[in-house]
């Protein structure tokens, strides 16, 4: 029992022992695997990412880039890496910076690439293409960008068409080609929208084939194409260039038989129309219409209303057409209030004043030329006295606090001078004081006259014979004039 029992635990210790020698070239075994596959990881890590960068990494790098030639270097610097493959974003962004750079050889050597490489392209990239070709001028590779489309195989969209539509027709010279488009568009299923058929039809009313335009016009209501406001309106202008304005006012009937309501532009062309032609009853028919059709007319309808009653002199229908404006959410403006100035002058002045009146009060001033047609009325006038007492009060109204101060330019200064002179009671200017500015003292200096005698004097001109050697510009920028307001004794006794 003895000798068994040692034997046991020799064996026992013989066994841990072994045990413990064998595990020691094991673990050693296990980690050279270890390092072997930790260096193949690293080796298949560096042959997946190259040390450029990823292509996360390339798209921000040429999306910063302002040189769009250092661009395309990175591009084709990341495009030798081993098992590199640029991503559809990094195609995408350097395509349109080389187009907009007008870079289109290098750009269009890049779009063979995307086919070839199976990206799936969105129909936005050439969409901007387009638009890049439209902005540089170039109708024909816009054009060619439509069959390109196809080529990838890509149904091109109406929005396509309409924008290679808009550019060929700004140019004279694919007016055709782009109507060729338009008729062929349904043989690759891109059906023309109602947009498309507004190009064409403006294109032609322009150049003059006001019966192409409305073969399309017609054509709409064949292939359930529902024309719009716009479709009515550019018919019309084309009328109205035409001087068919009869037609142009039968097409805006059937306009609101259909349920359409005329936009402002629409009644503005027809109103223009009208006044040329000058049918001015008809004319202020439409513009009273045009509130019970659904259309609030604006300041422009109004103004072109007065404006050809003015042209043919009627100032007094013109005076109607400006009263009816307030009641219907519209104040006048200047031009309004100017047009019938104008015509009043001529031929009645003390009304061409009133309207003046009105104009100064709400606190409009007037332009230069409304006072170029009122001076000279008043220098032509007999009753001087009473033509100068008219002007006295529309410069009185026109100082207000809240109102403009009229700057009439130089131009009429001599006119001006012209008329203060024929007011002047006594038919003669004379000299009240001659000094020189001295520029070594204050800003403001004070001057005494000469003696006036029993004179009175309502009007200062002042000549500047030498201003300091300059002739650009003056030093003076205010002049004041001291004196008092004659009693009414001494007015009665020069007058007498």
């Amino acid at each position: 029992m003895h000798l068994a029992s040692l034997r046991c635990s020799f064996l026992s210790k013989v066994q841990k022992f072994s045990v413990s020698y064998c595990s020691s070239p094991l673990n050693h075994l296990k980690q050279e695997q270890d390092d072997r596959y930790r260096q193949k990881n690293q080796e298949r890590k560096e042959n997946e990412e190259p040390s450029i960068g990823s292509p996360a990494r390339i798209q921000k790098l040429i999306a910063s880039q302002s040189d769009p030639l250092l661009a395309k270097e990175i591009f084709d610097l990341a495009s030798r890496q081993p098992n590199f493959r640029h991503s559809y974003a990094t195609c995408h962004t350097l395509i349109l910076k080389l187009g907009r750079s007008h870079h289109f050889s290098l750009m269009e050597a890049l779009l063979p690439s995307l086919k070839c490489h199976h990206y799936s392209i969105s129909p936005s990239l050439f969409a901007r293409i387009i638009q890049i070709y439209g902005d540089a001028k170039l109708p024909a590779k816009a054009l060619k960008t439509f069959y390109t489309i196809l080529e990838f195989n890509i149904k091109p969209l109406t929005k396509h068409l309409n924008q290679i539509l808009e550019i060929l027709v700004a140019s004279n010279n694919f007016l055709r080609p782009a109507f060729n488009l338009f008729r062929s568009a349904h043989k690759y299923g891109v059906p023309p929208n109602t947009k498309s058929y507004n190009i064409l039809m403006r294109a032609f009313c322009l150049n003059g084939d006001l019966s192409i335009a409305y073969s399309l016009f017609n054509q709409m209501f064949k292939r359930d194409v529902l024309p719009d406001v716009e479709s009515y309106r550019i018919l019309m202008q084309g009328l109205c260039r035409k001087s068919q304005v009869n037609k142009a006012v039968d097409l805006l009937e059937d306009m609101l038989n259909k349920g359409f309501v005329p936009d402002t532009l629409s009644y503005t062309t027809l109103l223009n129309s009208l006044c040329r032609k000058k049918k001015l009853k008809e004319a202020y028919k439409l513009l009273c219409r045009m509130k019970v059709k659904g259309c609030n007319p604006d300041i422009v309808h109004y103004n072109t209303d007065i404006s050809g009653y003015c042209k043919v002199g009627c100032a007094a229908d013109a005076c109607k057409v400006l009263e009816d404006m307030p009641s219907n959410g519209c104040l006048p403006n200047l031009l309004s209030y100017q047009n019938i100035v104008g015509v009043y002058a001529i031929r009645a002045f003390e009304d061409a004043c009133e309207v003046l009146f009105e104009l100064l009060r709400y606190g409009n001033s007037p332009h230069v030329d409304t006072w170029a047609e009122i001076l000279p009325r008043i220098c032509e006038s007999d009753d001087t006295e009473a033509m100068w007492d008219i002007l006295k009060r529309v410069l009185k109204m026109e100082i207000r606090p809240n109102t403009k101060i009229v700057q009439c330019s130089q131009a009429l200064q001599s006119v001006w001078m012209d008329a203060r002179t024929r007011f002047n009671r006594f038919g003669k200017m004379f000299l009240l004081t001659e000094f020189t500015y001295d520029l070594d003292k204050s800003n403001a200096q004070t001057f005494k006259v000469q003696s006036t005698t029993s004179n009175l004097v309502d009007t200062i001109r002042l000549d500047v014979t030498s201003n300091q050697g300059s002739a650009s510009h003056t030093c003076i920028y205010r002049l004041r004039v001291h004196g008092y307001e004659p009693s009414s004794v001494l007015i009665l006794g020069i007058r007498a």
